[in-house]
């Protein structure tokens, strides 16, 4: 309680969606949930509601950090949207697909990582940067009160979190400990395998979300950004996301850096 969050080297995370052609393909439609769509072709004259560290560059692209030390960054979705079917209470289905790149301001070394996260909050001021890649606090962590499904691209390796290395993809329920966690990588439909991936390469990559609400499932599925969507997705795992969402929420990214021990 009350440790000052501490993690090395600083980053830039940004998220291209569908700024080029290649990525159109690719990203057809990547947010749905029941009747609502929207797909972001660049973010030049998206209506976005940013704090922190959070910035549109000047061509399209969503920065989320600037490599600066010890910052946060957040982008949502301004309109809240319906998670949860009234008045039964479940959980909607909802497909979600981004691409992202992060560049390390030292390449050689991990940088924090970023999430999309689902909240009913659209406040983050009590957040923290570093390890807690701006979600939650080290008050908070684990709270059932906190309302929050992320998915972590989390690069750095916290034993706190019970971290399985400094490389890999996490779903995450109101904590930075992920309910399931797995090794960067995606499967290759060829050889039946799955192949390892560095999220730190500086390379574009895709991420599917997707929840099955009746059958309270959620898979995860991560490519390199010229693969079509994978077979198999990374991570899927049980969960009635009704206890996690309440009736209005809202959806974004968030990420933050930390400082150079």
């Amino acid at each position: 309680m009350g440790q000052t969050p501490m993690l090395d080297k600083k980053h830039k995370c940004f998220i291209p969606c569908q700024l080029f052609f290649l990525f159109i393909c690719l990203n057809r439609a990547p947010f749905t949930i029941a009747n609502d769509q929207f797909v972001y072709f660049g973010f030049a004259q998206a209506n976005l509601s940013l704090d922190g560290a959070a910035t549109i560059t000047p061509d399209g692209l969503l920065e989320l950090t600037n490599g600066t030390f010890n910052l946060k960054g957040h982008a949502l979705y301004p309109t809240p949207l319906h998670f949860r079917m009234s008045p039964s209470g479940y959980a909607q289905s909802f497909s979600i697909s981004f691409v992202f790149s992060i560049l390390s301001a030292y390449p050689d070394k991990s940088a924090d990582g970023m999430t999309f996260f689902v909240t009913r909050n659209k406040n983050f001021s009590s957040a923290l940067p570093a390890q807690y890649l701006g979600l939650l606090n080290n008050q908070n962590n684990g709270k059932a009160s906190n309302h929050i499904f992320a998915v972590e691209l989390d690069t750095n390796e916290n034993s706190e979190f019970q971290d399985i290395n400094g490389n890999h993809v996490g779903i995450n329920m109101n904590s930075l400990h992920s309910v399931q966690s797995h090794d960067a990588s995606f499967f290759d439909d060829k050889t039946g395998m799955f192949k390892n991936l560095s999220l730190i390469s500086r390379e574009m990559m895709q991420v599917w979300v997707e929840c099955d609400g009746g059958a309270t499932k959620v898979d995860v599925t991560l490519a390199p950004i010229k693969m079509a969507k994978p077979a198999r997705p990374l991570l899927s795992t049980i969960y009635d996301l009704s206890t996690v969402f309440t009736d209005t929420t809202y959806i974004g990214f968030s990420s933050a850096t930390g400082v150079i021990n």
